[in-house]
């Protein structure tokens, strides 16, 4: 693998510190948000608002510290058998995790690596050293988008889906609400890229996704899905909260097929069974590989699927409540998931036939993998695949 691939540049670096504030205003929105119900007596919607940014955080620092434990205990990661990872101690990590400091925890780390490499003035490092740090540099970022994915979908997702519900039915909103749903559009938006570049970084066997035009056509595939799912979901709760039922079983059926796939992504069946919970919400808006195999029939099953709901959600609003076909958020939304479908499918056609870097490179042996290829952790190699 040439040094270019696995290069941790500067500019990579204060990507990070930008992923990092736009991960803070995020909350800061939301948290405002709640508030704001709160002092209008709102109480459903500021107890639901506050749901969604404790489900995102509980998650995230639960992965964060199971991971850290794992790569305590891994010989591969942790060598010299040391009692300190991210120069704290298991006691201090708990703590950390404890008040919702792990993901910073991360980030601090992460920081501090690339900056004593990359912005240093004198470096001593070999081209092969300088290849296996800037690997681990990358290996830490994906550990990190991995749980900012988690995050996006467990929180900022599901708060888009809530204040596009309250919008539309309560026919009032605020600006203090948009500000929400724009920043919960970012985070998706960044944390999809953010993850993907840095898995196909991490690890050796897939080649790199070019930036420019292959990099636009995935976030415009992803992106346009993703909202016009979120907008059919939001038409749905419109008719009847009742939808909710539907949700679940969508819900149910994503993390039944994740259980299905037999997935060993962590070391003990209790996280594992909670892995397949977390990855069933993401099936819920978004198709993801979760085993990194040909999944070539299960993904067309699925966009069938989600066209079917997409055409469902408006036909079925304007069938049973026909006094909001000629309502102007009607047509408005109408128009964006069918819109959003067509570009949605379209760019995912487009990505996989002409722009997918074909995926031919050699696999490293698991015990005998040499250089910059030992530093891929078990953990990485099994994350979602996009």
């Amino acid at each position: 693998m040439s040094h270019s691939v696995v290069q941790f540049t500067k500019l990579r670096w204060l990507l990070t510190i930008g992923g990092l504030v736009l991960n803070v205003v995020d909350i800061l929105t939301d948290t405002l948000l709640a508030l704001k119900y709160f002092q209008e007596k709102e109480y459903v919607w500021t107890g639901l608002t506050v749901v969604f940014v404790l489900a995102g955080q509980v998650v995230t620092q639960s992965f964060s510290y199971a991971w850290y434990c794992d790569d305590l205990s891994d010989v591969q990661t942790n060598p010299e058998g040391r009692e300190t990872i991210a120069g704290m101690s298991k006691c201090d990590l708990t703590v950390f995790h404890l008040i919702g400091g792990g993901i910073f925890t991360r980030y601090y780390h992460l920081l501090k690596e690339g900056f004593k490499e990359i912005w240093a003035t004198t470096n001593y490092h070999t081209v092969e050293q300088r290849m296996v740090v800037h690997h681990r540099l990358f290996c830490l970022a994906t550990d990190l988008s991995m749980l900012r994915l988690f995050e996006a979908f467990l929180e900022s997702v599901p708060q888009l889906l809530l204040q596009l519900y309250i919008v539309l039915s309560q026919d009032k909103h605020s600006i203090m609400q948009f500000l929400s749903m724009a920043f919960s559009f970012l985070n998706v938006a960044w944390t999809l890229v953010d993850y993907r570049r840095c898995l196909r970084r991490s690890l050796p066997h897939i080649r790199e996704m070019p930036s420019g035009l292959p990099t636009a056509i995935y976030l415009l595939y992803k992106l346009c899905t993703i909202t016009s799912h979120v907008l059919s979901y939001s038409l749905l709760l419109v008719l009847s909260t009742y939808s909710l039922i539907a949700l679940a079983i969508i819900w149910l059926l994503g993390t039944t097929w994740t259980h299905l796939q037999k997935t060993s992504f962590c070391s003990s069946k209790c996280n594992e069974l909670f892995y397949q919970a977390v990855t069933g919400v993401i099936l819920t808006f978004t198709f993801f590989n979760v085993k990194g195999q040909n999944t070539k029939v299960d993904m067309i099953l699925y966009y069938i699927f989600h066209s079917v709901i997409n055409i469902m959600a408006p036909s079925l609003l304007a069938l049973l409540k026909p006094d909001l076909q000629t309502a102007t958020f009607f047509l408005t939304v109408s128009g964006l998931i069918i819109g959003g479908s067509l570009l949605g499918l379209l760019s995912l056609v487009l990505y996989y036939l002409f722009l997918h870097p074909k995926e031919n490179l050699r696999q490293a042996d698991e015990v005998d993998g040499v250089g910059i290829e030992t530093g891929t952790t078990n953990r990485i190699m099994n994350f979602l695949q996009p």
